[in-house]
């Protein structure tokens, strides 16, 4: 092989090596603004900007209130990211005071693709209770309603703690209440809290309701937040694996980046998950 066939050899490997890494999973990859917020980063407009530096495809917020909301949109609107979804309650010890809330939600995303993130929650009722499924039912098929009006779905979003805490809660009632647009969230962190040993089972059993997913990394044995909620290019849990069987499910829809209590500033922090994600979903694409 002379110089000139060598040369050419190495330029096509490198074509090919940089071809392999382009690769990455379809699903769009957004912020959550648990991890987007901090001293110089306060407004949607700052944090907006910050996620489209990053390459971010959007934010997936808190509700607090309507003129937040459209801070948000007019942020996002500029930028040409997407609010993803919408982190909202249904309490079922005051429901008639959700459902007006609620209401008001939809109404404001009225026309836009953006979920309703709703965690399911009553106090003074034991965490995955089926004890006031018959309310919880009820009340989801009125949210959905309310959001198919505004041409929205809904994704239960499963929280430690909370009414409902497992994605196999949300799974339960989904079925139950038998709503097209009423679906469920994997979330790593709060799977691995509570759970953390089957991921198969638990994937198969939302399949038919996944609407969405949120990521994070974490150490495989952890058992608080601090550990099990680090940037994507930390900790033991192998994350890629997840990735993987998403994959292979057909699972095209948007993930979320999770990154509450993580110290430090945000734009280091929401970078190195980027890094992760990068690296990540181009080694599940791979395969």
């Amino acid at each position: 092989m002379n110089w000139k066939q060598a040369a050419a050899a190495i330029v096509a490997f490198a074509a090919v090596t940089t071809a392999a890494l382009a690769r990455s999973l379809p699903n769009p990859f957004f912020a959550m603004d648990t991890g987007t917020r901090d001293a110089t980063h306060q407004t949607p407009a700052e944090q907006v900007a910050m996620l489209k530096e990053l390459g971010y495809a959007g934010i997936g917020p808190i509700y607090r209130g309507v003129d937040d909301l459209k801070q948000w949109f007019d942020a996002l609107g500029k930028a040409g990211l997407k609010m993803f979804a919408l982190y909202v309650p249904l309490r079922l010890e005051a429901i008639e005071g959700s459902i007006t809330s609620l209401k008001e939600v939809a109404a404001a995303l009225k026309g836009r693709e953006t979920m309703l993130w709703l965690y399911v929650m009553e106090k003074g009722r034991p965490a995955s209770s089926t004890e006031n499924d018959d309310a919880a039912v009820k009340a989801l098929r009125e949210v959905a309603a309310i959001a198919r009006e505004a041409g929205l779905r809904v994704a239960m979003y499963p929280h430690t703690g909370f009414y409902v805490a497992r994605v196999e809660d949300g799974v339960r009632l989904a079925e139950k209440a038998g709503c097209k647009n009423l679906g469920v969230t994997f979330n790593l962190c709060h799977w691995l809290k509570v759970d953390g040993k089957d991921l198969n089972a638990t994937l198969k059993a939302a399949e038919p309701h996944l609407f969405c997913v949120s990521i994070n990394g974490a150490d495989a044995d952890g058992k608080d937040w601090k550990v099990l909620i680090q940037p994507l290019d930390r900790g033991t849990y192998d994350v890629a694996q997840l990735l993987r069987r998403l994959r292979k499910m057909g699972y095209t829809g948007p993930i979320g980046l999770q990154h509450y209590g993580i110290k430090g500033d945000a734009h280091e922090n929401l970078k190195h998950s980027m890094d992760g994600w990068k690296r990540l979903s181009a080694a599940a694409a791979k395969e």
